[in-house]
């Protein structure tokens, strides 16, 4: 019998995917690192403080369209609250208020959010695909490369300032190809000031860039492919799939053969 294995775009086995929060001025510095070694970055902004200096300076609206191009701008709630100490009404008032600001700077549909202050509850993540909301990130670190099992309770592999690059340097070594790998870094972008190492990130960007194995990409990429893997239709003997979503995947044949099948597509694999 084949052996069939979903593969990330391009027939990779491993994902690299950023996530930082809050929307401060000190983005621009990260976003010219990601953008210099190709690497892409989720930002999770609170629609209620752009442009306000309390605090920390956040990224006005009007430059946030061109800043954030080529990433994924997704919510933070509107003002930062506590939202599991909030009432629930008010708790979804704070994520389709921040939906509806940033999705009228971004000009697309925002569907992701991270956990303000890393709080939430059982009945907040019942609650989020009612908003619009595919997933959301919470705070800690699994040191680990596994994909996630539940994409409301995102768990990220670490902080920046928590090993990263021995753990990028343990990705960059994983090898069993049967595997799905993914390595998601969290952070503020503000922290690289206080701890001045900028240092830091540029050496693991620059560590991690152009690897054949690696696709580089934002939350929301992820889940969308994902979900499309999952929207496959194959034979009862595995030699025909069909994709009825509208983006294209890629398929492992016996740890050999790589093959892509567009969006729409009936294809024979072997």
């Amino acid at each position: 019998m084949n052996t069939i294995y979903h593969c990330f775009p391009g027939g990779a086995f491993k994902v690299l995917t950023m996530s930082y929060d809050d929307g401060t001025i000190a983005d621009r510095h990260l976003i010219s690192i990601f953008n210099k070694y190709g690497i892409k970055g989720t930002f999770h902004i609170n629609g209620g403080l752009l442009g306000t200096k309390a605090a920390r300076e956040r990224i006005p609206a009007s430059e946030m369209q061109q800043l954030y191009q080529g990433h994924e701008i997704s919510c933070h709630t509107l003002t930062h609250p506590t939202i599991a100490r909030c009432p629930l009404p008010m708790v979804a008032q704070q994520v389709l208020e921040d939906r509806r600001i940033l999705e009228e700077i971004a000009g697309y549909p925002v569907r992701g959010l991270s956990y303000p202050n890393g709080s939430y509850s059982k009945e907040i993540v019942d609650m989020l695909p009612a908003l619009g909301i595919e997933y959301s990130r919470v705070v800690g670190n699994t040191d680990g490369f596994a994909m996630p099992e539940d994409f409301l309770r995102w768990t990220s592999t670490c902080h920046h300032n928590h090993n990263l690059l021995q753990l990028g340097k343990q990705f960059l070594g994983l090898e069993k190809k049967q595997y799905l790998f993914m390595m998601y870094v969290w952070g503020h972008s503000y922290e690289f000031d206080n701890d001045n190492n900028w240092d830091l990130m540029e050496q693991f960007c620059q560590m991690m860039s152009n690897q054949p194995n690696i696709w580089y990409a934002t939350n929301i990429q992820i889940v969308d492919y994902m979900n499309a893997l999952k929207q496959l239709r194959f034979t009862a003997d595995g030699s025909t799939v069909h994709n009825p979503s509208a983006s294209p995947v890629w398929l492992s044949i016996n740890n050999d053969a790589i093959v892509k099948v567009d969006g729409g597509e009936t294809k024979k694999l072997y």
